[in-house]
């Protein structure tokens, strides 16, 4: 598909989906095509291909490239107990090290509901010394964004810098990319607002970035489709030698441990695996979504940025017209729905997050996130289920139960890859 062909195709998508500006590269045969639609805000300047959009958790993927230029330059083991670097971690398992981390493998919850440090190291700190474990380290696979936190201090104790300092210098400068943070310490920076997109009623709003500085290595890179590309060139081994052969295809193989059902087949270092050989990352912002597609062996990368909340959507469609590999988290349920298991019901922690399963009303199951009403459940074979949001009525996402052993009673629930543990 080339320039012609790419544009018209944009165009529509992000109109269908209401998308009030879109970006998309794609280097195939040695050549990066890129096209732009749109604007950046009502009103405002056009979406250009240099506008920088908040890429939301395809920051771990930059996070991840990062510490893998350390562990290439031998600065860095990812096997060494994280508590050699990172005391606070030894209140944790001695089992925790970074590759957990970058995989997320090391039972660290997702998210921590209080945030009272204002710098890196001390959230971290009190992050680990709080944490709960979901479980043992490589046991299990749960989306983390305190893993990457925790990470993106590794990174400030290893190289003696500040996140921000180590990812212009030693990662975005030699790629050829600039750095736009959507928190950074000096404040504020340049970037493409988000939108919240509501299909239904035809409205498009502008929203303000609610990201703090101790989620910086989880999500504050803000950047353009070009630059999602240049990255993911690097680490297909097509770009500047920033990491050693060995380490780039340590970080596409299946970690031990990793099973992320309804994100992806499988997951390496800081990287999503999908079918056909591809791997990458999504990541939404607030009123933004980005997504980042690399076929290592024919050379090919795909970047799509929006700045509208129905993004993710829009790529789903977008995959399916450039052939481009992506996760179909419906085609593992098979064809036959189950009556729930008593057992199914409860409240289920993921750190200070509460998953609370009810009777449903319009389905067998409702699921209740912190006390808020989230989505109608249907179960299916093996534990698992469909959602259908009680918001949107979107009903493409799926979860499952999950028990400590075949003989005993539901121990988990995974939502997103997120893990929840039963309450005791």
């Amino acid at each position: 598909m080339y320039d012609g062909e790419l544009q018209p195709l944009l165009e529509s998508l992000s109109r269908r989906h209401l998308i009030p500006g879109s970006q998309l590269a794609v280097h195939r045969d040695g050549i990066t095509r890129a096209v732009e639609f749109g604007v950046q805000l009502a009103d405002g300047p056009p979406m250009s291909r240099a506008a920088r959009v908040p890429v939301g958790s395809v920051s771990k993927t930059f996070t991840a490239a990062l510490a893998m230029i350390l562990v290439s330059d031998g600065d860095l083991d990812l096997d060494e107990p994280l508590a050699e670097y990172v005391p606070a971690a030894a209140s944790l398992s001695d089992r925790l090290t970074a590759r957990h981390l970058l995989s997320h493998t090391g039972g660290l919850p997702s998210d921590s509901d209080e945030v009272t440090a204002s710098t890196l190291s001390k959230h971290v700190a009190e992050c680990l010394r709080r944490a709960d474990p979901l479980h043992e380290p490589g046991d299990g696979f749960s989306y983390s964004n305190i893993g990457y936190s925790a990470a993106g201090h590794l990174i400030e104790v290893v190289t003696g810098m500040s996140w921000w300092e180590a990812m212009s210098s030693v990662l975005l400068r030699p790629l050829g990319v600039a750095a736009h943070f959507v928190v950074a310490p000096d404040g504020p920076q340049d970037i493409v607002p988000g939108h919240a997109v509501n299909p239904e009623r035809h409205r498009v709003v502008p929203v303000h970035q609610s990201l703090t500085l101790v989620d910086a290595p989880a999500g504050a890179i803000a950047a353009s489709a070009i630059d999602l590309v240049r990255l993911g060139r690097m680490l297909s081994g097509d770009g500047p030698c920033l990491v050693g052969d060995a380490e780039l295809r340590e970080m596409r193989m299946p970690a031990d441990g990793a099973e992320p059902f309804g994100m992806a087949d499988a997951w390496g270092l800081g990287v999503a695996l999908f079918e056909g050989g591809w791997f990458g990352h999504d990541g939404t912002g607030d009123g933004t979504s980005c997504h980042l597609r690399v076929h290592p062996e024919n050379g090919t990368v795909v970047a799509l940025t929006t700045n509208g909340s129905t993004g993710f959507a829009m790529w789903r469609e977008l995959a399916r017209e450039l052939g481009v590999g992506d996760y179909d988290a419906l085609s593992e349920l098979g064809e036959r729905a189950t009556a729930p298991l008593p057992d199914c019901l409860g409240r289920f922690y993921n750190g200070d997050t509460e998953y609370s399963v009810q009777p449903g009303e319009s389905a067998p199951l409702r699921l209740v996130v912190d006390g808020e009403p989230f989505a109608e459940l249907t179960l299916y074979d093996g534990l698992l289920f469909r959602m259908r949001d009680v918001d949107t009525g979107d009903d493409t996402q799926t979860g499952r139960f999950l028990r400590g052993s075949p003989d005993r009673g539901i121990g988990w629930l995974q939502v997103g890859g997120r893990l929840a543990r039963r309450a005791a």
